[in-house]
C-alpha cells in the first residue's frame, strides 16, 4: 500500500510539472495584441496620389483590405446575422472560445473518422489573421487563448467590424464590400437576401463553393432555415429561393505595378505626390487590356505603355497589363530588357546628323553579308527588297536595314554606344564588338522605360532630361545636350513625315496621326516583341506588345500591334502640338554620296572567306540548297573559273556564281581573265559545310 501511494504521489507530481509546462509553453507561445483593431502597422502604407490628389490605390492582392472597408453600421442587418449564423451562433454570448461548439465538432469529426468541421470562432479566426501560424493543434490550442485576451481588450461590435472587413474571400479579395462586387458585380446595400447569404456560406471554401453552386445553393438553404424568423426572410420581403448564379467580375489591378515602385522610391509615412494622372493611367490600363484582347490569337499576352509630359519629362501613365493573369502583380513589363527591333535607328541618325550627314545624304541600300561567329550574316529589309540609291531621309522613314548598317559604321560602335547611355540606356554594357553592326538593328536589350526616355531627347530638340515620376521632383534636374537642335529636328522631320514611309509601309494609315507626330515603329526577330513610338510637341508615348516568357507571337508587328494603341492615347491626350520638326529636305546643300568601300586592285575571295562554317538546312532538300561565290575586284573580268577542291565547278562572266553546296571541308579559288592582261588567280580560302 505505502508503494502504491508513493506512485500516486510521484503521477501527481508529474501531471502537476507537465501543466506548469503546459502553461509556461502556453504563455511564451502567445503574440501581442494590437492597441488599436486595425490592420498592422506596416501594412499601412502610404496613398499614392496622382497629380491632382486623387488616390491611386493597389488593391486585390491578397493583403490587407485598405481602400474598401465598411462600418459596422453600414453593413446590412441580414448579412451580418447571416455571418454569425454560418461562422458563430454563439458569438454574442462567449468569451473568445465556444466550448459547446468545440465538443460538437469533436464528436462530430470522430463520427465521420475525418475533419468535417473546425469550430473557430470570429474571435479566433481574427487572431488568425492577426497571428498566422501552421495550421496544428497546438497553433488552435494558443489560438484559442489569444482570442479570450481579444475579447477583453476590444469589444463585439469592434471584433465583428474587423473580421467582415478583413475576412478572405479569395480572388484576392477580403472583406464583405470587394466580395459583393466580385461575386455579384454591386454594392452591399444593394444585394439581394439570397445574395448576403451567399456571402456568408462562401467564408467556409470561397473557392470550392464557388465552383460547386449545388452545394453552395444547399448552404444557403440551411443558413435560411436557421433564420427564418430574421424580418429579411419573412414572406414578402423579397425573399427568393431560387438557384443563385455568381458574376465573379474580375477588376483588374489598378496603376499595381507603378504604385509599388513609387512606394520604393518615397519610403516615409506621408503621401507620395506623383506626377500620374488617375484618368489617363485608367484608359491607359483599359485600352491596353482591348489592344490585347484583339490579338490574343496572334499569341501577345503582355504590354505595357508609358506616356510622358515634355513639360519636365514628367510621367503621366505607367501601364502594365498580363492577359493571362490579370489579378496578379508579376513582372513590371516597363522595366524588362526586350530586343527593340528598328526604335534605335532614329537616334543612331541624329548621331549620324551630328557628325555630317543630312536627310539629303544618299547611301547605297544593296545586298550585305558580314562575317559573325565563323558564318555569314546577311542583312536584309523587312520586305527583302533592296532599293538601290536612298537618301538618308528614305533609309529612316522606311526603316531600311542596310544603310542603318552602314550608318552604324560611319558613326563607329563605340561613340553610338556613348550616346545612348548619355540618353539613360544603361543596359548595353557590353563591349561594342559584342554587339557588333546587329546593334544598329536591335540585337542588345533595353526597356520601354529606357527608350522612351531617350525619344524625349528628340522630342526637346536634343536636350536630355531624366524622366520623372514626382510631380514636384526634390532636386532641380537640369538639361544635358546630346543632339544639336538642327539634328534632331531632321530627325523629327523624317519620322513625321508619311511620304517617307511609302516605300515600305505604303500609305500607312495607322501611321498617319491628326497632326504632325513623330512615329517610329519595331519588331524583334520571330516576332516576339512590337514597339511603337510616338510624339508630338507636347508628349511622348511609348508602347510594348509581346510575351514575357519569350514566346514569338503570329505576325504581331509594331505598325501592326502597338501603333493603333499609340494613336489612342494621343487622341485621348487631347492637346496635340505639332512636332517641331524641319523639312526631311533640309540640308540637301550639303548632300553627299556615302562612299562604297573601294575594290581590291587583285582579285579577291569576298565570299566565302577563310575559315568559314555553312550548314545545310534540313527544312529544304538537299539538291535546292546553294551558296554564292563572290569575287571582289577593280577590275571587269570577261571570264571567271571557279575551282573546289581542284575540279573546275563552273564558269562565266559574271563576279558570282550559285554553287550546289556539299557536305565535307572545302578549298575554292578562282581564275579571273580580263583580255588585258595575263589570267589571274586568287588565293585559296577553306570552308566547311556541315
Amino acid at each position: 500500500m505505502p508503494a502504491f501511494r508513493t506512485w500516486m504521489r510521484a503521477c501527481a507530481g508529474m501531471t502537476a510539472s507537465a501543466v506548469v509546462v503546459l502553461l509556461t509553453a502556453t504563455v511564451l507561445a502567445q503574440r501581442a495584441l494590437p492597441e488599436r483593431l486595425v490592420p498592422p502597422q506596416d501594412a499601412r502604407r502610404p496613398p499614392v496620389l496622382d497629380r491632382h490628389g486623387s488616390p491611386l490605390q493597389l488593391v486585390h492582392d491578397g493583403g490587407w483590405n485598405l481602400a474598401e472597408q465598411v462600418n459596422l453600421a453600414d453593413v446590412p442587418p441580414l448579412l451580418v446575422a447571416a455571418v454569425i449564423g454560418a461562422e458563430d451562433r454563439r458569438f454574442d454570448t462567449h468569451a473568445g472560445i465556444d466550448w459547446r461548439g468545440r465538443a460538437a465538432a469533436l464528436w462530430q469529426n470522430l463520427r465521420a473518422g475525418r475533419v468535417v468541421r473546425g469550430a473557430s470562432t470570429i474571435s479566433e479566426q481574427v487572431v488568425r489573421l492577426l497571428h498566422p501560424r501552421e495550421r496544428t493543434l497546438w497553433s488552435r490550442w494558443i489560438e484559442g487563448w489569444e482570442a479570450m485576451r481579444l475579447e477583453r481588450r476590444f469589444s463585439k461590435p469592434e471584433i465583428l467590424e474587423f473580421y467582415l472587413n478583413q475576412v478572405p474571400y479569395g480572388a484576392n479579395r477580403r472583406g464583405v464590400r470587394p466580395a459583393a462586387q466580385y461575386y455579384f458585380g454591386r454594392s452591399l446595400e444593394t444585394l439581394a437576401p439570397r445574395e448576403m447569404l451567399a456571402l456568408a456560406v462562401l467564408l467556409r471554401a470561397p473557392s470550392r463553393l464557388a465552383r460547386d453552386t449545388e452545394a453552395l445553393d444547399a448552404g444557403i438553404g440551411r443558413l435560411a432555415q436557421h433564420l427564418r424568423s430574421h424580418p429579411a426572410l419573412a414572406e414578402g420581403a423579397g425573399w427568393q429561393p431560387a438557384p443563385l448564379r455568381l458574376a465573379r467580375q474580375s477588376t483588374p489591378l489598378a496603376a499595381a505595378h507603378v504604385v509599388d515602385h513609387l512606394r520604393q522610391m518615397v519610403p516615409g509615412g506621408g503621401p507620395v505626390h506623383s506626377s500620374l494622372d488617375a484618368a489617363l493611367q485608367a484608359d491607359a490600363e483599359r485600352f491596353l487590356r482591348e489592344r490585347l484582347h484583339d490579338l490574343q490569337r496572334e499569341g501577345a499576352r503582355n504590354g505595357a505603355a508609358l506616356v510622358v509630359d515634355l513639360d519636365g519629362n514628367r510621367i503621366r501613365a505607367w501601364a502594365v497589363v498580363d492577359a493571362a493573369h490579370p489579378q496578379t502583380v508579376g513582372i513590371d513589363a516597363v522595366r524588362v530588357p526586350r530586343q527593340p527591333g528598328s526604335t534605335l535607328k532614329p537616334l543612331l541618325y541624329a548621331t549620324a546628323f551630328e557628325r555630317g550627314w543630312s536627310p539629303a545624304t544618299r547611301i547605297d541600300d544593296a545586298p550585305l553579308a558580314e562575317r559573325v561567329n565563323g558564318g555569314l550574316h546577311a542583312y536584309r529589309n523587312y520586305s527583302r527588297v533592296h532599293y538601290g540609291s536612298v537618301t538618308v531621309a528614305e533609309a529612316l522613314g522606311n526603316s531600311l536595314n542596310i544603310p542603318a548598317v552602314k550608318a552604324l559604321q560611319f558613326v563607329g560602335a563605340e561613340h553610338f554606344l556613348g550616346v545612348l547611355r548619355r540618353l539613360g540606356i544603361t543596359g548595353l554594357d557590353r563591349h561594342p564588338r559584342f554587339y557588333g553592326d546587329g546593334l544598329a538593328l536591335g540585337n542588345g536589350e533595353v526597356t520601354l522605360y529606357e527608350l522612351v526616355q531617350a525619344y524625349t531627347a528628340l522630342a526637346r530638340e536634343g536636350r536630355f532630361r531624366p524622366l520623372t515620376l514626382l510631380e514636384q521632383p526634390r532636386a532641380v534636374v537640369r538639361d544635358s545636350v546630346v543632339f544639336s537642335a538642327a539634328a534632331a529636328r531632321a530627325t523629327s522631320a523624317v519620322l513625321s513625315d508619311p511620304a517617307m514611309r511609302l516605300l515600305e509601309f505604303g500609305d500607312g494609315g495607322l501611321l498617319r496621326f491628326a497632326a504632325r507626330t513623330a512615329v517610329k515603329t519595331g519588331t524583334s526577330s520571330d516576332y516576339r516583341d512590337a514597339w511603337t513610338l510616338a510624339y508630338d510637341g507636347r508628349h511622348v508615348v511609348g508602347v510594348w506588345i509581346g510575351n514575357l516568357s519569350g514566346r514569338e507571337t503570329e505576325g504581331v508587328s509594331g505598325a501592326r500591334g502597338p501603333a493603333l494603341l499609340a494613336r489612342s492615347l494621343l487622341a485621348r491626350l487631347g492637346e496635340t502640338v505639332p512636332v517641331r520638326a524641319e523639312s526631311p529636305g533640309a540640308g540637301a546643300s550639303s548632300a553627299i554620296d556615302v562612299p562604297a568601300a573601294p575594290e581590291p586592285t587583285q582579285p579577291t575571295l569576298r565570299q566565302p572567306y577563310d575559315g568559314l562554317q555553312l550548314a545545310l538546312d534540313p527544312r529544304i532538300p538537299d539538291e535546292l540548297e546553294r551558296f554564292d561565290f563572290e569575287l571582289a575586284w577593280s577590275g571587269t573580268p570577261t571570264r571567271v573559273r571557279w575551282y573546289v577542291d581542284g575540279d573546275l565547278v563552273g564558269e562565266g562572266i559574271e563576279p558570282r556564281w550559285s554553287w550546289p553546296l556539299r557536305r565535307g571541308q572545302h578549298r575554292l579559288h578562282a581564275v579571273v581573265e580580263s583580255g588585258e592582261t595575263e589570267p589571274l588567280q586568287t588565293a585559296a580560302v577553306g570552308f566547311v559545310v556541315h
